[in-house]
């Protein structure tokens, strides 16, 4: 994973991502009360280069909605592929498989990358 932080760091990838990262990362810093991990994760999906973190809007929501309906994922994999799309994303790192069938995205998983190092 490290090669991919760097890339981004350089700006090789521009990462595009749903608030609903921000409230997956933050439970286990709040979890053990860690608020300087909290900090930390934070500005890195708010404050960082080449980092964008959207708020899901409407829009969002209702392309998650029909992501959700054609394609059977559960409501946060919707967002997340919606945010992504809204996004002008062009691949989607993941390590579920369930992702392979949403069109409009590349898929990378993230174990082939760890693979691939």
């Amino acid at each position: 994973m490290r090669p991919f932080f760097e890339a981004v760091e350089r700006g090789d990838i521009h990462v595009v991502t749903s608030t609903l990262t921000l409230t997956e990362v933050l439970v286990h810093p709040f979890k053990y009360k860690n608020q300087v991990l909290a900090l930390h994760y934070s500005r890195i999906l708010l404050h960082s280069r080449n980092v964008t973190t959207l708020a899901a809007t409407a829009a969002i929501a209702e392309e998650a909605a029909w992501i959700r309906a054609a394609y059977g994922l559960k409501t946060p994999d919707s967002i997340q592929i919606a945010t992504a799309l809204s996004g002008k994303a062009t691949t989607f790192r993941t390590n579920y498989e369930r992702f392979s069938t949403v069109p409009g995205l590349q898929i990378v998983h993230l174990d082939s990358l760890q693979h691939a190092s």
